[in-house]
């Protein structure tokens, strides 16, 4: 466990799941920045008496920080964090036991919840996602008066030209502070009167032609969805060569983002049950409502959100379909990969079998063989490949 010295005292952190081996951190340099300043290092410290509001929050730093201060200076004002992260939220939980503070210190919501009617100081870690930025600021904005303190926090890799414009679009007037260990703050100062319009989120498209049975056919993406705009090509390349499979089997499409690949799936075998999994909100989101515009209202499937396939019980699983992320917000890692193909192990069935798509490049081919003993190269093309291992 790695220990963040805040301002406030010192707090030991782990990201989650908790791994004792685990070299990444639960923060960085942009959250330090951050707390410094509420805490007075380069202005007057910030009121944290009123209504707090900290979305994006990695692996709860933040608001850990926040909820031990507030502890300890008998604050009453709610804080709330806003997260699109099921792993976000159970490492938040982790990280307050730890500091000795109740869960019912914190209001715990996920990006598809409704926001706090008002809030007084509003954090923001910037997140990937330019989109997830635009939906959540559009969400916020009717909870921010003329008298909030909002703050913005990110590495300087993380701010761009267009993430000033969104705050200064859709909440008011903005500026940065010196980039401070490769990390900038964002000031922004909402505008009264500013004129509040609905968000484009969820975005709708149609799928192209020759990906076989969702060709043609319509996906739904919330904001934040990895290529939200457009299909990637990652999983163009899956669809064009998944098994064709008949009769009743249990399906997972684990990491399902908009839910295409098992939607597909289903589609092609009607008496298939598929199971979507995902740890983003919005994904899980996106991913019942991309399956329901194609397979009907009263088609059976389950839609959960959690952290890989920890829910799902053991050799229960006939196929599971996989596009595991390479990276952990700007962390390349092939930890999440790691934990997707143990995970699918256990929940296969003897003969059950898990397919993979993923660049060339990261050699999934010696981990899948490493773990389940065997992996055939399905197709592959001069960016991707599919993998296939079949629990013995």
């Amino acid at each position: 466990m790695n220990r963040l010295t805040t301002p406030w005292g010192d707090l030991g952190l782990t990201r989650f799941p908790d791994h004792p081996r685990e070299t990444l951190r639960a923060w960085d340099a942009a959250d330090e920045y951050l707390l410094r300043h509420l805490a007075g290092s380069d202005a007057e410290p910030a009121d944290l008496s009123g209504p707090v509001a900290v979305v994006g929050d990695r692996w709860g730093a933040l608001t850990t920080a926040l909820a031990a201060r507030r502890l300890d200076s008998a604050t009453s004002g709610p804080l709330v964090q806003i997260t699109d992260s099921y792993l976000t939220q159970r490492a938040t939980r982790a990280n307050l036991a730890r500091a000795g503070v109740g869960e019912d210190a914190v209001r715990l919501l996920s990006a598809r919840d409704t926001p706090p009617e008002r809030i007084d100081l509003l954090l923001v870690r910037i997140p990937k996602s330019l989109a997830l930025l635009e939906d959540q600021l559009h969400r916020l904005a009717p909870a921010v008066h003329p008298g909030t303190t909002v703050l913005a926090t990110g590495r300087v890799t993380e701010i761009h030209t267009s993430t000033l414009k969104l705050f200064e679009q859709i909440l008011g007037p903005t500026t940065t502070s010196l980039a401070v260990r490769k990390a900038r703050l964002i000031f922004c100062a909402p505008a009264p009167g500013r004129t509040r319009t609905p968000g484009p989120w969820p975005h709708r498209y149609a799928l192209p032609d020759e990906i076989g049975s969702m060709s043609g056919r319509t996906v739904v993406n919330h904001a934040g969805i990895f290529c939200a705009e457009r299909l990637d090509i990652g999983t163009r390349f899956l669809l064009r060569h998944l098994p064709h499979r008949r009769g009743s089997e249990h399906v997972v499409d684990l990491g399902c983002g908009n839910g295409v690949v098992g939607t597909a799936m289903a589609l092609d075998n009607p008496a298939a049950r598929v199971t979507f999994i995902d740890e983003s909100f919005s994904a899980v989101a996106s991913a019942e409502a991309t399956f329901r515009e194609n397979a009907g209202p009263d088609t059976a499937a389950e839609f959960v959100l959690g952290d890989s396939l920890t829910d799902v019980a053991a050799a229960t699983v006939d196929l599971v379909l996989n596009n595991p992320p390479f990276h952990t917000h700007q962390a390349t890692t092939d930890a999440t990969a790691w934990r997707m193909f143990t995970g699918s192990r256990a929940a296969l069935r003897p003969g059950g079998e898990l397919w993979v798509v993923g660049n060339r490049h990261l050699g999934y081919h010696a981990k899948l063989r490493r773990l389940f003993g065997n992996c055939e190269t399905v197709t592959s093309d001069p960016k991707f490949v599919v993998l296939r291992a079949v629990k013995r």
